[in-house]
């Protein structure tokens, strides 16, 4: 079976000692991606978020590379690939348990502004994590991923009680 991308919401409140869970459904996505347990993490390079994606990532991403420097080319624009490549090959690589429980390191919970829990929200080649709150700031465009998040906290709080 073909890696099907990362689809759905989810959401998953923080845990003692910087642990997180990677709920199961970006699990199985992470797990067909890398080829086993590695889940890739980065800043996202415009939102107050983190991206995650599996290993199969790493030649797609050398492959953006080719295009965005073909096209700066073209139409004469000034393109720093060592700078891009950082940018693009600057995630970490974490394993996680049969679980999912990771450990998010300190660097990123402070890039992403992650508190007591973590919105997932699938993207195709990659999703997204959020700080809830960080995620109601957007525009009206995240509407339905706003609905989906504050829903997730909600039932995720009256299964503390």
């Amino acid at each position: 079976m073909s890696f099907g991308g990362y689809s759905g919401q989810a959401y998953s409140p923080a845990g003692d000692k910087s642990r997180f869970v990677l709920p199961p459904l970006f699990r199985k996505a992470v797990k067909e991606s890398s080829g086993g347990r590695i889940l890739c993490l980065a800043k996202h390079d415009r939102w107050n978020c983190l991206i995650g994606f599996g290993l199969s990532r790493k030649d797609e991403l050398e492959a953006q590379l080719d295009r965005e420097e073909e096209r700066a080319i073209r139409l004469a624009q000034d393109f720093d690939r060592d700078l891009r490549a950082m940018q693009l090959f600057g995630f970490v690589e974490l394993p996680f348990d049969d679980s999912g429980r990771f450990v998010m390191p300190d660097h990123l919970r402070t890039l992403g502004r992650v508190e007591d829990g973590l919105y997932f929200q699938g993207a195709g080649r990659f999703f997204t994590i959020w700080n809830p709150e960080e995620l109601a700031h957007m525009g009206s465009e995240w509407e339905s991923a706003q609905a989906a998040c504050a829903n997730l906290v909600a039932e995720s709080g009256a299964k503390k009680k």
